[in-house]
């Protein structure tokens, strides 16, 4: 007639329902640590990048070892002249994918480290110390702290309004360099430019 339940039989089904409660907590946990661990690891990842970018950002620049500048017949400066090496801590720098912009009291001048060409360019380079030929392939990198390029502007091609800098002129001169480190270099004229043929800015 009715069947007889035993404390046995209770007993059984209560740990069976134990048991998949515990799976499911199990599952859920693993599948929550899981989520933790692969999230942790993307942010982790994701600033380490951004840390050394931001570093990149502070340290590739290019930091000038001197600053002079031709002075032309009319007794104006119509070239200035860097050299240039690697900022402290600073990784390589390509200087060809630098961009400059110059700012002198007859206006503002933007080019990139592209602008040899044209007659006459904007910008000329030369190496004067390089031990593997890294400043000399057309790219212009400076890959050791020994490194020395020579960086020339000729304030006449570029498209300020009469370019050249007169006596007691000032002008400065940003570059940006492919990392998004920025040098700012201040050029300034001597008050007197009678006799001279090169000036120290």
């Amino acid at each position: 007639m009715f069947e007889k339940i035993t404390d046995a039989d209770e007993r059984g089904q209560v740990g069976i329902g134990t048991l998949i409660v515990f799976i499911a907590m199990v599952l859920v946990a693993a599948i929550a640590a899981g989520v933790l661990i692969n999230t942790a690891g993307f942010l982790q990842t994701k600033s380490e990048q951004t840390g050394q970018q931001s570093s990149a950002q502070v340290t590739d620049r290019l930091e000038p070892v001197s600053k002079t500048g031709n002075v032309s017949g009319t007794e104006t400066v119509n070239e200035v002249s860097f050299v240039v090496q690697r900022a402290p801590g600073a990784s390589d720098i390509n200087v060809s994918s630098a961009t400059f912009e110059i700012v002198g009291p007859d206006g503002t001048d933007r080019f990139n480290g592209t602008a040899t060409s044209g007659s006459p360019p904007v910008l000329t380079f030369s190496s004067l110390k390089d031990d593997d030929s890294s400043l000399s392939t057309g790219a212009q990198i400076l890959n050791s702290p020994d490194d020395r390029l020579v960086v020339t502007i000729d304030m006449e091609a570029a498209s300020l309004t009469n370019g050249a800098l007169d006596e007691g002129e000032e002008a400065t001169l940003r570059v940006n360099t492919q990392s998004g480190a920025t040098s700012v270099i201040r050029i300034k004229v001597p008050q007197s430019l009678a006799g001279e043929t090169s000036v120290d800015l």
